[in-house]
């Protein structure tokens, strides 16, 4: 089966396109506002407006208000939230929109005992243990910890880029792999040949 890609941290229009056009499955808005990926929702709107369909658009939210949430999703068009706190799965089901729940990995017992947790994730999304930091922290996590009993799709992600990204395919046999800081050439800014570099080595190693 074909590893899934999506782009995260996309600030500009440009951008997106790049990714739509190397074959991204789906493109990442950071509605967090300490992130350097950050955008406004005037930002999202045009964005999103640029992707074409078949592309899904994914709202990336770490312990939102239930009010900003509803906001984002009254104007931009989002096809797919992801939770990236400490939100529970009631909170994450209330909003009328298909979710993925991020877990940060330490030991992969404890990836085992949270997801179970989100009984209506529609994947898993396994990301680098970092004190104090939700995500986006440029470093990849000991592959081997990735649990081989989830029962839901699992997403990598993780200081993934086109140098380990082949390993990263071969080691965990992923459903989809989660990009940010591994394809730019600045923090929110992406680098068009770093994008086309990753999607290249994820379709090299699905043929073989």
């Amino acid at each position: 089966m074909r590893t899934r890609v999506k782009i995260c941290g996309i600030t500009r229009i440009e951008d997106a396109k790049v990714a739509v056009e190397s074959g991204a499955d789906a493109i990442g808005l950071v509605f967090y506002e300490p992130s350097p990926r950050s955008v406004t929702i005037d930002q999202a709107a045009a964005i999103a407006q640029s992707v074409p369909a078949f592309v899904t658009v994914t709202a990336l939210f770490v312990n939102p208000d239930q009010s900003y949430v509803q906001d984002v999703l009254e104007k931009v068009r989002i096809d797919l939230i992801q939770f990236h706190g400490d939100e529970d799965n009631a909170f994450c089901c209330q909003f009328n929109r298909p979710f993925i729940k991020a877990l940060r990995v330490r030991q992969a017992s404890d990836v085992v005992a949270s997801s179970v947790r989100f009984p209506d994730a529609l994947a898993i999304l396994l990301d680098a243990y970092k004190p104090g930091v939700p995500g986006g922290t440029g470093e990849t996590f000991d592959w081997s910890l990735v649990p081989n009993e989830l029962e839901k799709p699992i997403i990598l992600a993780g200081g993934l880029a086109p140098e380990n990204v082949s390993d990263a395919i071969t080691q965990t046999a992923p459903f989809a792999l989660d990009v940010s800081g591994g394809v730019e050439a600045s923090k929110g800014i992406k680098d068009a040949g770093k994008i086309k570099a990753f999607l290249s080595e994820v379709y090299h190693v699905n043929r073989s």
